[in-house]
């Protein structure tokens, strides 16, 4: 069930609609937002609600024992035993396959019979509820957060459906307080909850499903008829679309949630008006670099030690981030190229300090801190390494098919509205916050309109893949 289906269109103020009944009474507004989650997850493939309730009861029964009083070795198991088991199950469904077909490849260079592939289908939303409740566990072990204070709390901590899918990544220590309070959502909820979706809606289907049909497919169908313009203006489209796509989802997530009275944390910050490659990484999938950060990086010995250890760490925690996208090599070098440029960012940073300040040299450290996002993006959009060589070879050549003059036109809108988000953003909310309810029920009618009219081409979200 994707946001951007008429299906989800259905169920979504259902949602709203069963939870606004159930006002006031706590326990029943819990158990109908699981079943709801549950229906939500299980929609994609019914299978899929085993291995979450899985991952719900080994997490469960773990934090359970290691909120007791427990000598360290025994917690050191336990801990184990949840990074285990959750690993282990991100490991088979999403790496099985991967790491057979590489075995694979070695054996045949010794003229050894290929093993077979398992073929398992990859479970929706897997990569981002196995850090969620992971996050758990690992708190507790590091007592840093009280239990969940029952089974019911704790399974929809995991399971709460607008950010199962795609995140953002919540972390118990943000969420299991709100379940405890369970606060009836306010108009003003409902306003800035919409308001968030329709943005969402818009980033989605208006930039991302318009760049990717129109500009990124049809230059990956036939990479060797573009140039070096051509290519690097497909590789900023794309830019925009996996931008648009992510925290278009983003939005959306966080405008269901507050609609039923939660507050999700904030996942994207302009991260296209960045002055560093550190600080792109800082305003982008904030809660995936923030949880390797604290649950990789720092533990690995984050910058003790000197500067070639703390670029060690980084760059292990940028590729193990880089496979945590897909299991696939190219996504491996993506990630490696990514922390080979932020030590490099991080280094300048250290010793430089903070950019200085004037618009000339705030436009020249944004134009190359995007240029490098660009040039390493090659490697996360490419189907495999060979792909990634090919778009690198064409750079050669000055020859080759533009795009469409109102695409680039489209493409500069973007760019501009981008980098005016920071203002424009609370602005554009506020007015629709602010408008009375005819005004905004008038906005909705327009906007849903104009998107069910565009959504001809709609793609699915990106990220569903990780």
């Amino acid at each position: 069930m994707s946001f951007a289906s008429v299906l989800f269109a259905l169920f979504l103020p259902a949602v709203l609609l069963g939870d606004l009944l159930l006002q006031g009474r706590p326990r029943a507004r819990k158990t109908f937002l699981l079943l709801a989650s549950y229906v939500f997850y299980g929609s994609w493939d019914a299978r899929f609600l085993l291995l979450i309730a899985f991952s719900t009861g080994v997490d469960w029964f773990v934090g359970g024992r290691l909120a007791e009083d427990r000598p360290d070795r025994e917690r050191r198991r336990l801990l184990a035993l949840s990074l285990a088991a959750n690993l282990g199950l991100l490991g088979v469904f999403k790496y099985c396959d991967w790491f057979l077909d590489s075995l694979n490849r070695l054996l045949a260079l010794g003229g050894l019979g290929p093993l077979p592939l398992a073929h398992l289908i990859l479970p929706v939303g897997i990569s981002f509820y196995t850090f969620q409740t992971l996050s758990y566990t690992i708190d507790l072990y590091r007592r840093r957060i009280r239990p969940a204070r029952s089974l019911l709390d704790f399974a929809l901590f995991v399971a709460f459906f607008p950010q199962l899918v795609a995140g953002p990544i919540v972390r118990a220590s943000e969420f299991l307080p709100q379940l405890e309070r369970m606060r009836r959502p306010r108009p003003e909820d409902a306003a800035r909850g919409l308001y968030a979706v329709l943005a969402g809606l818009v980033l989605k289907i208006v930039v991302a499903d318009t760049f990717g049909a129109r500009a990124v497919d049809p230059y990956y169908a036939d990479v060797e008829a573009y140039g070096l313009l051509g290519s690097v203006l497909a590789h900023h489209f794309y830019a925009f679309q996996v931008y648009g796509d992510f925290a278009g989802y983003s939005l959306i997530a966080i405008g269901c949630a507050r609609m039923l009275g939660f507050r999700l944390p904030v996942n994207f910050r302009a991260p296209y008006a960045a002055r560093s490659m550190a600080e792109l990484l800082r305003r982008w999938h904030i809660s995936l670099t923030t949880w390797l950060r604290d649950y990789l990086y720092l533990p690995l010995g984050g910058s003790r030690g000197g500067p070639w250890r703390a670029a060690r760490n980084l760059s292990l925690t940028m590729f193990l981030g880089g496979l945590w996208h897909g299991a696939a090599w190219h996504f491996a070098v993506w990630g490696l190229f990514l922390g080979v440029v932020l030590v490099g960012s991080s280094l300048r940073e250290a010793r430089s300090g903070p950019p200085r300040p004037g618009f000339l040299r705030a436009a020249r450290d944004i134009f190359l801190t995007f240029h490098l996002w660009v040039l390493t993006g090659v490697w996360f959009r490419s189907p495999d390494a060979a792909t990634a060589f090919r778009v690198y070879s064409t750079w050669t050549r000055l020859d080759g098919p533009l795009f469409e003059p109102w695409l680039l036109v489209m493409l500069a809108a973007v760019w501009a509205g981008h980098l005016a988000a920071p203002r424009l953003h609370p602005w554009l909310e506020e007015r629709f916050v602010r408008a009375p309810a005819e005004v905004r029920g008038a906005v909705l009618v327009l906007v849903l309109g104009l998107l069910a009219a565009i959504q001809a081409g709609a793609q699915p979200f990106i990220y569903f893949q990780f």
